[in-house]
């Protein structure tokens, strides 16, 4: 698999619906776009375009979206087409896309981590929201998401740090009588300590 080829795939649930997205990353995007719909509207505005299948029969009326690099959720160029939902209109469209030189099926979260459009911690926490049942694991789930994992393990790291720095110089010059990092120390353990506590808390909100 290379970060620079051309991926495809539903963002929307299976089974029939009133809509269903399909949605494309990389650098053929934006041409196999204008293969299925003979044009692309401007960045960020929607329009209606019909899609046709490679013998020229028309596959659906669809909604068409262009998000161009590096402002999309993968940081590349990214295509969004709104269908209808039924089943035949979905694989008659991921058939076209996959009949495409340079494009396959492929999973956008880790194209966007890949891309360092997020961490890991938030690819995560975008599985864990998609497969959210209640609020608690929503609440959660968004939060880190939103990046509060890292956040918090860049506070940890930065408290540790400081109470290992103190740490070492009392081993080192105890002997000098004049270095007592032992409330430094203690006070960093505690706060550590206390931010995990205020995100279990936060969790349990």
């Amino acid at each position: 698999m290379s970060v620079g080829d051309t991926i495809f795939a539903p963002a929307s649930g299976r089974g029939r619906a009133g809509v269903a997205v399909m949605r494309l990353s990389g650098p053929n995007a934006l041409s196999a776009a204008i293969s299925l719909a003979g044009s692309v509207p401007p960045a960020r505005k929607a329009a209606l375009r019909r899609l046709w299948d490679i013998d020229g029969a028309p596959i659906d009326d669809a909604i068409l979206l262009v998000f161009p690099a590096p402002n999309s959720f993968t940081g590349e160029d990214v295509v969004e087409f709104q269908t209808h939902g039924a089943p035949a209109v979905t694989r008659a469209l991921a058939r076209r896309l996959a009949g495409m030189p340079g494009l396959r099926p492929g999973e956008f979260a880790r194209r966007a981590f890949l891309n360092g459009r997020m961490d890991l911690a938030a690819a995560e926490g975008l599985a864990d929201l998609i497969d959210s049942e209640t609020d608690s694991q929503r609440r959660f789930a968004l939060r880190q998401v939103d990046g509060a994992a890292r956040r918090r393990c860049a506070e940890w790291m930065e408290i540790l740090t400081t109470a290992r720095a103190a740490l070492e110089a009392t081993l080192d010059f105890a002997d000098e009588g004049d270095v007592d990092a032992d409330a430094s120390i203690r006070d960093g353990l505690a706060r550590a300590a206390s931010v995990g506590g205020a995100q279990r808390a936060a969790i349990a909100a």
